[in-house]
Parts: structure tokens; sequence; C-alpha cells
């Protein structure tokens, strides 16, 4: 008689994979002890070898990704993943050789006569990567540049969400890399919890703010560093001198792209007092023109039923407690398809979802306000965003706010594209995250930047040692007034 209950079958599984993944790491870590670091060429083909990956799969990449969400418009994977990766790695490539380079630093010579101070970019072993389902490619692609160009090794854990990518990317992987250098893994129910346990050489993880504790505390205990992407509730305020209808073509823009499942999308909106019902007109106009059938193909799907029904509860939520919705579209959220059409909430309160939670949908909440303080008020009360997006052609008025208003990153009189920027670190601060990556920033983030002094063959430090007596005296104090 088998007496094997579900507990002991999970527990078997959970033990396989956490033996499955200490050994990539072990055999990772172990090849990049031997090989030792990697040199510029290395790098280099690697980069290469990752922009191969996506180019000559980039199909059967979209597939997956459009399979995974049910329905994915093939255009913002187009624009927001495979342009903006092979973009980034292109840079990558381009500036790695000058990144790469030792740089010199300063020597105080009044102590340290002849001697140089040099600081080496080095790689620092094995990075696991924890990426959400959003943008799957975009994320773990723009992760893996940043990790290669420094000369890591990688693992990377993809989403329950991403399971037909993620046995893309495991069929695909050894076709251009050695296992010892990159592998993927599919979430199985388990994997999650045992790879953020694992003691990388640094955890990168991308998700919410509740999970992205939990991966900090895993970590803890190996001290192993993290760079944690979270989301939060990133506003934007509109001045009431700037052009309503462009602030509105570019918000409802960002709001649409993915459905709203971007944790740098417009959360919610300040409009002046003043402004409101030509806003909402300018809104309506804007969703009549640019998304009049929800259940188009360039309308993304809501990821998952559990994601769908959040959104619904939202709403319910907000009306029952006395808020006010404003459907843009004609069309009704529909169960079968997924399909959410963009909404407007106005009239919230503290107590309701919207205000407290990440809407992480096509749902935008709306606020009024008077003066500019009223805002600054609102926002630093909260977690700091993700990001922030002032519009005004005032430089006065986007001074204040950004003296103000702390986030993770600012875009100026638009929204999201702050991210795409190749040039500029991406990161949260507090509630939205920790570190940074994108550019020289995540070549930094997976580097150690180890600082080598050099001592000169004659060291003046000589006059200083014991037993100290008058001449030493006499030394220290010329350096007190040296240094004064």
């Amino acid at each position: 008689m088998d007496n094997t209950t579900a507990f002991d079958t999970f527990k078997v599984d959970v033990e396989n994979t956490t033996d499955m993944l200490t050994q990539c790491l072990a055999q990772q870590r172990e090849s990049f002890v031997l090989q030792g670091q990697e040199g510029y060429e290395e790098r280099k083909q690697h980069l290469l070898n990752l922009k191969l990956m996506l180019t000559e799969n980039r199909e059967a990449i979209i597939e997956a990704i459009n399979q995974d969400y049910g329905n994915r418009s093939y255009h913002e994977t187009l624009l927001a993943e495979v342009i903006t990766v092979i973009s980034d790695i292109t840079s990558t490539i381009k500036h790695l050789k000058k990144w790469m380079r030792v740089q010199k630093r300063s020597v105080d010579h009044s102590l340290y006569f002849g001697a140089k101070n040099r600081v080496i970019p080095q790689g620092i072993g094995v990075v696991g990567f924890i990426i959400p389902w959003n943008f799957p490619l975009n994320l773990s692609f723009s992760g893996l540049s940043a990790a290669f160009a420094a000369g890591n090794r990688a693992m990377v854990k993809m989403s329950e969400n991403s399971v037909a990518l993620s046995e893309l990317f495991k069929a695909l992987s050894p076709k251009y890399f050695d296992s010892n250098k990159l592998q993927f893994f599919t979430e199985t129910g388990e994997v999650g919890i045992a790879f953020s346990a694992l003691p990388f050489d640094h955890l990168m993880f991308t998700g919410s703010g509740e999970t992205g504790r939990k991966v900090m505390a895993a970590c803890a205990s190996n001290l192993t560093p993290v760079t944690l992407e979270l989301g939060g509730k990133s506003p934007a305020v509109i001045d009431p001198e700037f052009p309503l209808v462009k602030a509105v073509e570019r918000i409802m823009f960002v709001k649409q792209f993915n459905a709203g499942q971007i944790c740098t999308t417009v959360d919610y909106t300040f409009v002046h007092q003043t402004q409101l019902t030509p806003f909402i007109a300018a809104c309506k106009k804007w969703v009549k023109k640019h998304c009049p059938d929800i259940h188009n193909n360039d309308y993304t799907a809501i990821i998952d039923k559990t994601a769908f029904t959040r959104l619904l509860d939202t709403v319910d939520d907000a009306q029952a407690k006395g808020a006010t919705v404003i459907n843009l579209s004609e069309q009704e959220p529909d169960t079968n398809t997924r399909k959410f059409p963009l909404m407007l909430i106005l009239d919230t309160t503290d107590e309701m979802i919207i205000s407290q939670r990440e809407t992480f949908g096509p749902i935008l909440m709306v606020k009024t306000y008077q003066q500019a303080e009223e805002v600054i008020r609102y926002i630093v009360k909260r977690d700091r965003p993700l990001a922030f997006y002032p519009f005004s052609d005032n430089k006065a008025t986007i001074k204040h706010y950004l003296d103000n208003v702390l986030s993770g990153g600012v875009s100026v009189n638009d929204a999201l594209f702050h991210v795409g920027q190749h040039d500029l670190p991406f990161g949260g601060i507090g509630g939205s995250g920790m570190g940074h990556y994108h550019g020289y920033e995540g070549f930094v983030t997976f580097s150690k930047m180890r600082p080598v002094f050099y001592q000169a063959n004659i060291s003046s430090v000589k006059l200083l040692m014991p037993p100290y007596g008058k001449l030493t005296s006499r030394i220290m104090n010329f350096l007190i007034k040296l240094k004064s």
C-alpha cells in the first residue's frame, strides 16, 4: 500500500528543485573561479550571442509572450521588448571597453609620495535574476546585458505566468551559451523560494514590494547583495498652464500600453480643479480614436484571471465607497478574453483599494488640486514612487516639484520614457526599490569596483613608525596645518 501523501510529494519536489539550483550555482561559480576574469573580447562575444539569441528567434519569442498573455500586442512587444533590448545591448557593446578601463584616482602625496591609486572593475561571480511576467524579455535580457558586460555568469528564474517563454529560453539558451554561463528556470510553484535562498554574488528581483521584502529577507541570511526593482503608485501632475490635450495624449498612451501592466505606468493623475471636465472629455476622445475596440489584437489582455478579478474588485470597492467610475469605452470588461477597458476613477478616499495599492491595470485614479503644495503633501506622505511625471512648461514649477518630490526616476512632460534611456540609471527608492541598472550604472551594480593602492619603492610613512618621538610629533603637526 502506498502511504505517500501530497505533502511528501511536495517535499520531494522542493528538495529536488533545491538540489538542481544548488548544483547549477556550484558549477557556475567553479567555472568563474577556474576561468578567472573575462577580458573585453570574451565579454563582447557573450553580448553578441545574447543579441543573436533574440534576433534569430524574434518571432518565436514574440509568439511565446503572446501565448503567455492570451493576447499581447505584437507592436508593443516589438517596441518595449525587442527594440529596447537590441538597443540596450548595442549601446553596452559600444561603451564596454571604456567601462572596463582601470580608473586612475588621486593620491594624497603629502603622506604617500610616489604611490598610485587605481579602481579595477571586476566581475563578481554568479548573478541571480528573478523576472516578472509583464516585460519578461526586456527585464531578463537587459539585466543579462549588464551582468555579462561586468563579466559574470547568470541564473534566471522566470515567472509562473511566463511558462511558454521560459520553456523557449531553456531550449534556445544552450545553442548560444554554455550552461556554466547562463541557465533559465521555469517557475513550478517552489522554484522562487529556493532560488532566492541561494548564496548568489548578487540577486536582482523585479516585482511587488510584498514579495521583494521576502526576497530581501532570504538574501540577508547569505549576505547576498540585492537590487530590488519594485512597483508603487507613480503619479502625474498637470500644470493648468500646460496644453491639456497634449498631456492627456501622453498619459493615456502610457496608461493603455500593455493594458497598464507596467510598474512605471501613470498610477494616478493630479488635474487642476478648473480642468477636470475638459480632462475627462479629452480622455474619452482619445480612447474613442485610439482604443475603440478592446477586442482588437492591438489591445493587450490582463495576464490572468486573478489579476482580472483584482481589477474588477478594485472598481467595485471604489463604487461601493462613493467614488465616481467612468468607463472610457463603450465595452465592458470581458472575463473570457480578459480584456479590460480604460477607466477613470474620481472622488476617491484613502479607504479605497485604489488609493492603497498599485493598480497595475488600465484604471487611472484622478485627483484634483488647487496649489502645487497639495500635490507635494499628498505624494510625500506615501511611499516614494518608482516614477514621477510632472507636466509643465514652467521651469520654476518643474524645479519645485523635482526639489520636493523624491522618486526613483522622472519623465518631464511625458511618462515612462526615462526607462528607455540607456545612459540613465533605472531604479527605485524606499518602497519602490533599491539599486540601479541600465547603462554604466548597471555595469557598476554587477561589478566589484575594486580599489587598489600601489605603494612607491620608498614609503614616506616610514617616518611615522614607532617609537614615536619629537620628530613624529613635528611631522604630524605639520600635516595638521597642511590639511587645515
